[in-house]
């Protein structure tokens, strides 16, 4: 019998809704493409780029795309076996199954995850009503209500979601009702991490993507059954949870070695614990030199005021690309470059910019490409 790609429409208003016909892709049964209801523009590249609607492998439970912020989004594609070995390690890492609470939009990968260890768990997750944005009351309420329940409780959060509700008691005391707060999609702000611990937290940072089912790496150390090792720089991801290939693109290297996945990020391991240093493709040559812009970001966050930065290189005739950031908060750009006295002169941005919000692809996610167009 033919298998067809459904695409699956997630209703920001109750995400929730899916779980019935995610828990068949799960057994086998069908397979999905979720695309979000509220932003037809890309649910039509979705459905267009990953070919619902034609045949697909009946191995394949979903095609989870990537959150690229320009060109045509890769499909991951997921097993069955994928979504339940990362549901499950996730599980083991945090010490048992319990309540989740959803707070991120379910068409991406960490979000799908809140759902589908819910549905491992055997327990209905409570979901927030995205559409109007991310609000500290709405999480607040629901924690109380998962804290209620007196089992163990989980949410899934990005940096900015976690940096929000820190900047409230009522945030605070809600944060503290779960046994793990996961945050991934992007890297964590030093001080919101350490504020985090004062205030009796338990944030776990994750990293991973859609081709590994979602976060596998939590808190620097692979989950159970996962695998890291850095070649040459690289980082790769390894594991019973890693991605079928790409739906569109069914050749590509990432997937070159079966059961691994070739990242784009550049990292270490020291002590054995992962370090991601930054994005291999995002590396700024400026005059011959050559700077991982995460690092600099990185220092930046670091001098207080500053609750988010994204630096980048733009075409310079002189030195080729020329460093320039872009950060919000409190700080003025002359306590930013005092902030970072103890670098290289040739590291401090030629243009520094503080803006009301960095622009996002993706939950939480900065685009790059977005900053660029600043300068």
């Amino acid at each position: 019998m033919t298998r067809l790609l459904e695409p699956l429409i997630v209703d920001p208003r109750d995400p929730v809704a899916i779980l019935p016909v995610l828990e068949e892709a799960i057994a086998g049964q069908r397979t999905l493409l979720p695309v979000p209801a509220e932003d037809p523009t890309r649910a039509t590249l979705l459905r267009d780029s990953q070919r619902a609607g034609e045949p697909i492998s009946p191995d394949i439970a979903l095609v989870v795309a990537t959150s690229g912020s320009t060109g045509t989004p890769k499909g991951a594609q997921l097993t069955p076996a994928n979504l339940v070995s990362s549901a499950d390690a996730t599980h083991r890492r945090l010490g048992g199954e319990g309540q989740w609470l959803l707070a991120m939009p379910a068409h991406h990968i960490a979000g799908l995850q809140v759902l589908v260890r819910s549905l491992i768990a055997g327990v209905d997750p409570l979901a927030l009503d995205l559409r109007l944005g991310f609000h500290t009351a709405d999480f607040a309420a629901a924690a109380a209500e998962l804290h209620a329940t007196g089992d163990r409780c989980y949410t899934s959060l990005t940096p900015m979601q976690l940096a929000k509700l820190m900047d409230t008691l009522r945030g605070i005391e809600a944060l503290r009702l779960f046994d793990a707060v996961l945050v991934g999609g992007a890297a964590l702000n030093p001080q919101l991490a350490r504020a985090a611990r004062d205030m009796q937290i338990t944030v776990v940072t994750t990293y991973g993507s859609s081709e590994t089912a979602g976060g596998c790496v939590y808190g620097g150390h692979p989950l159970p059954g996962a695998r890291v090792r850095v070649d040459r720089g690289r980082i790769h991801l390894g594991g019973p949870m890693i991605a079928q290939g790409y739906r569109n693109d069914p050749d590509h290297v990432a997937f070159a070695e079966e059961g691994w996945f070739a990242t784009s990020d550049a990292g270490t391991i020291e002590d054995g614990s992962l370090r991601v240093t930054g994005r291999l493709d995002a590396i700024i040559d400026s005059g011959g030199l050559k700077l991982q812009p995460e690092v600099l970001e990185q220092a930046m966050l670091a001098v207080p005021g500053v609750t988010g930065a994204c630096v980048v290189g733009i075409p310079d005739l002189r030195l080729g690309q020329a460093i320039v950031a872009a950060y919000t908060g409190s700080a003025t750009p002359g306590e930013v470059i005092e902030g970072l006295d103890h670098l290289p002169r040739w590291q401090l941005p030629k243009d520094l910019r503080r803006v009301a919000a960095l622009p996002l692809t993706g939950p939480g996610k900065v685009d790059r490409r977005g900053v660029e167009k600043l300068f």
